[in-house]
C-alpha cells in the first residue's frame, strides 16, 4: 500500500469515485482514496477520460475569471458569454443573488 501525499497519514486503497463537474454527474470511475484525509487520486488516463466527457456535456472550461466592474452606486459582475449562452441567460431575466460563507450564489 501506498501512502497519501496529501496527509502523509492514511494508505491509499483502490475504489470507484463519483465525479462532477458545476454540478454535472460525469460517471463513476477508478481511483486511489486515503483511508485517513479521504483525498482522491486519479491517474493521467482516467482523468483524459473525465475531460472527454465534460466537453461532450459542454461543461469544460466553463469556469472564469471575472472583473467587478462599478455601475452607478451599485457593483456588477461580468458573465462571461460562453456561460451565459450555456445558461440561456438573456438580458432583462431576474436573478436572486445571495450570500453563502464567501461566495456569492447566484440563481436563475
Amino acid at each position: 500500500m501506498t501512502k497519501c501525499p496529501i496527509c502523509e497519514k492514511g494508505e491509499l486503497k483502490k475504489e470507484r469515485i463519483k465525479e462532477q463537474m458545476f454540478g454535472v454527474y460525469l460517471g463513476e470511475f477508478p481511483a486511489e482514496i486515503c483511508g485517513e484525509c479521504g483525498e482522491s487520486f486519479t491517474d493521467s488516463g482516467t482523468m483524459k477520460k473525465i475531460e472527454i466527457i465534460a466537453k461532450k456535456k459542454g461543461i469544460w472550461g466553463l469556469g472564469s475569471k471575472t472583473k467587478i466592474a462599478r455601475t452607478g452606486n451599485s457593483l456588477a459582475v461580468r458573465i462571461p458569454k460562453r456561460l451565459a449562452d450555456y445558461l440561456r441567460l438573456r438580458e432583462g431575466e431576474e436573478a436572486y443573488i445571495h450570500p453563502e460563507k464567501n461566495k456569492l450564489i447566484i440563481e436563475i
